[in-house]
């Protein structure tokens, strides 16, 4: 990881700034699921994962209460992981396809993982208010990938969080709306944008999302990376 997002990884851990977050993703981590009753959990917010050099980032709601909140590390340790790092193995940007923890040798090759919400919310559902609180750290995460060249959505919050950011700004909105596959230019020195379903399991075992969607969106997403 380069200096910048070392440095920026240290701050955003130690952040308390929204108190609804701040005692959920503890209580989470004090009271814990019966399955992980002998784990210590992460309790704190979860910084971005991936490869600093990466062209494509990977962009998230928030952590799972007992996934990335227990693991520390993006999309690791629930459901949604374990549809998505499949598919990134299959596709060439993740070095296996099982994801449990940090430590299980897991590498991103080209990409980097973040959310725009790094707290886990009840119910999975962080307040206008508190995703605002957090899109600095992505802004900031996003200018230290200096070579980045597109972004995968996961989910039309992740969508419009990512419209909010100052960068994003002058862009037209009312031309850009959520929807699988959709993909976006935008202007010259901003990535742009191809959008998926979320792959939770409200998806996934319904068939909203199947792999063969999924895989369709990070074989697109390579052919446009330059």
């Amino acid at each position: 990881m380069n200096k910048k997002l070392e440095e920026l990884e240290a701050e955003l851990i130690s952040c308390r700034k929204c108190p609804r977050l701040v005692a959920w993703r503890e209580e989470v981590a004090r009271v814990k699921r019966k399955a992980y009753r002998d784990q210590v959990y992460w309790g704190k917010p979860v910084p971005g994962f991936g490869d600093p050099n990466a062209r494509l980032l990977v962009l998230g709601l928030a952590p799972g209460a007992h996934g990335s909140n227990r693991t520390g590390r993006m999309f690791t340790g629930d459901g949604s992981g374990d549809f998505l790092y499949p598919a990134l193995f299959r596709a060439g940007f993740a070095s296996q396809a099982e994801a449990s923890a940090p430590g299980d040798g897991m590498a991103l090759s080209d990409i980097f993982i973040s959310a725009v919400c790094r707290c886990a919310p009840p119910e999975n559902k962080p307040t206008r208010d508190e995703v605002s609180n957090c899109l600095p750290w992505l802004a900031l995460e996003m200018k230290a990938l200096g070579k980045l060249q597109g972004v995968v959505v996961l989910g039309k919050i992740a969508l419009e969080g990512l419209l909010r950011l100052p960068a994003f700004a002058d862009l037209p909105r009312r031309q850009i709306s959520f929807g699988h596959d959709r993909f976006y230019e935008t202007r010259p020195g901003l990535p742009w944008i191809l959008c998926s379903f979320h792959p939770s399991l409200q998806n996934t075992q319904t068939g909203r999302l199947t792999a063969a969607m999924f895989d369709q969106i990070w074989q697109r997403a390579k052919c446009k990376l330059k």
